[in-house]
């Protein structure tokens, strides 16, 4: 049985729930500290590839981690406590090796640094789960809990694409407008969370 010290923790979304905001990115980079909010040197990244289908992708630490297997300068080890990764700048090269070998798309070259970087969990609190306005993100420990959300949602879609296509076709804006009044509501709400807090780190 695998011990509590080395139990996998990572983001995972449920596509489901997932609107493509992008708050996440946002979130992750205030926290980074990263200039300007850019969404690009983000640690999770949203795919938008439909109206109805989004998701974010983030480092899951995985047991069998091709990332740390490919990098030629052994730039990359994995955390005791949650199996996420541990760059080691100094060693970095920014070859690129490890974005190639991940299957998830959980790491990434900074566009500042040229050097690789992933989720770290935000040291226990990542404010990526912590800001998004439909909680689609949570910590998971497998792959077959977040393979599970992935499939319930895509086993959905065709249901959930005829709908909308449905009141579309009939002009039924008022249960659109209604979510879509919802979610801006939220959104702002988050916003002004995200505004406050970089607010607070521009100014210690």
């Amino acid at each position: 049985m695998q011990s509590a010290k080395s139990e996998r923790s990572f983001v995972s979304v449920d596509p489901s729930k997932c609107i493509g905001c992008g708050l996440c990115e946002f979130a992750c980079t205030i926290e980074k500290g990263e200039q300007f909010w850019n969404p690009i040197c983000s640690r999770v990244r949203v795919v938008r590839m439909a109206p109805v289908f989004n998701f974010a992708l983030s480092c899951r630490g995985c047991d069998d981690a091709k990332c740390v297997k490919s990098c030629p300068e052994k730039a990359i080890i994995q955390s005791e406590t949650n199996k996420l990764l541990i760059i080691d700048e100094k060693k970095c090269k920014g070859c690129d090796w490890c974005v190639q070998a991940c299957p998830h798309g959980g790491i990434t070259i900074h566009i500042g640094t040229g050097k690789a970087i992933a989720c770290n969990l935000c040291e226990g609190n990542p404010k990526c789960v912590e800001i998004c306005p439909e909680n689609a993100l949570e910590i998971v420990h497998s792959d077959e809990e977040t393979n599970k959300r992935f499939n319930d949602a895509l086993e959905n879609l065709p249901a959930a694409t005829e709908k909308l296509a449905i009141q579309i076709k009939n002009k039924d804006w008022k249960p659109m407008l209604a979510a879509s009044e919802q979610r801006a509501q939220k959104i702002t709400e988050k916003l002004n969370d995200l505004n406050k807090t970089a607010f607070e780190k521009q100014h210690k």
